[in-house]
């Protein structure tokens, strides 16, 4: 038996459809199903959404854009909010002298997907 990573998807943990922006069957194993932790780390991530945004607009140099990036990166692949995931790896990728305003625009709609999402889960 193989072992994989917390952040990465394995086969067969995507939501029908791909449609939702959470993996909750990710989310699950990670918690170990433990409803009570799940709550707790969406919470945790919708709290923190808006200050890994506020990081990248307030990077002031490329180290610190690619840190910011790196660590929303982690926090979604934890909550297996993959394609946000992807958004973020591919903002720390990006050269320093790249134009960053499109891919802070996306980063922003992924989160507020995200983020709506996590609000009508734990209200359920």
């Amino acid at each position: 038996m193989s072992m994989q990573s917390a952040g990465e998807p394995s086969t067969g943990t995507a939501s029908p459809g791909g449609s939702r922006p959470i993996d909750l069957v990710h989310l699950s194993r990670y918690t170990l199903g433990n409803r009570s932790l799940e709550n707790e780390l969406l919470g945790l991530f919708r709290s923190q959404a808006d200050v890994y945004l506020a990081r990248l607009d307030e990077a002031a140099d490329d180290k610190e854009w690619k840190n910011a990036a790196h660590s929303l990166k982690g926090s979604a692949r934890g909550l297996g909010a993959w394609a946000l995931a992807d958004l973020a790896e591919e903002a720390e990728q990006l050269p320093a002298d790249a134009d960053r305003g499109d891919i802070k625009t996306r980063l922003s709609t992924a989160i507020a997907a995200v983020n709506v999402f996590i609000d009508s889960f734990t209200e359920a």
